[in-house]
């Protein structure tokens, strides 16, 4: 069975070009599906939809989130369609189950006035102080994914032309606008920090990314996690803040102000409109509590 998760994870990167966390993930889904057959004594290559069925009901047993189970399932799908294609399935009958779908909810943002305190908070008198502002006003100022932040080299900026070219998923590439404050605090970060965090880093492991660790290296994606948990604590957030919060506020602050849909979609990197689409249902939802609050007949 190892043999053949190896073959598909190795098509999935190649042929299909999927990012390194969505392989992680895969693998892990699909090791928990093939442990499931192990234990109970199935054989993967005579699967069928009663077999399936069985492992999704106790997905549901165990109290997985729907986002959960789809992604499971996902990877599962993915996994037997290439199998069927390398001929070793017969049986296919498995196509026929269902996944559950998503719950959709709401993605959390902030207001405005709540993220200019969260970009104040880093301190401005210490190195990492100013690579943390740069950060911050980098995931607001262009509504990047913190997997694409972390792989940002030098090379990555055009301060000239003020822009930022960006990775997204699939390998995609794409020019986004660097606004002015975000453009300010990477040159000040370039001139007053990262050349002194670069310094720190061992004899020929120089890195190239643009944010670096207090060792000169590239920072972790677990790492800006740690620190907007760090300033959201600082600042008395309401909720634990996450790199995808600046990249809601962003977007929802976007349409907010009246920005053209499909503009936002191509900022954000998004491959289909419907998903920007949620966004709309923030507005609107602002647009409410407005409503409720201001107006005398509400």
């Amino acid at each position: 069975m190892d043999s053949y998760l190896r073959n598909y994870l190795q098509f999935a990167e190649i042929e299909k070009n999927l990012a390194n966390l969505t392989l992680v993930n895969y693998k892990r889904d699909i090791r928990q599906f093939l442990r499931f057959l192990d234990v109970e004594g199935l054989d993967l290559l005579q699967l069928n939809y009663l077999i399936l069925r069985q492992y999704l009901a106790l997905l549901k047993e165990h109290a997985y989130a729907r986002s959960s189970i789809a992604r499971k399932m996902s990877a599962i799908r993915g996994f037997l369609r290439f199998l069927k294609r390398e001929n070793l399935l017969q049986d296919v009958s498995w196509e026929v189950v269902s996944t559950p779908k998503k719950e959709k909810k709401l993605p959390k943002f902030l207001y405005v006035d709540e993220v200019l305190e969260l970009l104040d908070a880093p301190p401005r008198n210490s190195i990492l102080g100013c690579r943390d502002r740069a950060i911050l006003e980098v995931l607001y100022g262009t509504g990047i994914r913190v997997g694409e932040l972390v792989v940002l080299s030098t090379s990555s900026v055009d301060i000239e032309e003020g822009n930022l070219k960006v990775w997204g998923k699939g390998s995609k590439e794409r020019i986004v606008p660097l606004g002015s404050y975000a453009l300010q605090a990477i040159v000040n970060y370039l001139h007053k920090g990262r050349s002194l965090l670069s310094a720190r880093a061992k004899e020929g492991k120089k890195s190239p990314a643009l944010f670096l660790n207090r060792f000169g290296q590239r920072l972790s994606d677990r790492s800006i996690r740690r620190l907007l948990k760090k300033y959201s604590q600082k600042i008395g957030a309401s909720f634990s803040l996450s790199p995808h919060v600046l990249r809601h506020s962003f977007a929802s602050h976007l349409l907010n102000a009246g920005a053209d849909l499909r503009a936002v979609q191509e900022l954000l990197g998004h491959a289909s409109v419907s998903t920007t689409q949620l966004y709309t249902h923030i507005t609107k939802e602002e647009l409410k509590r407005t409503y409720l609050r201001v107006h005398p007949r509400a």
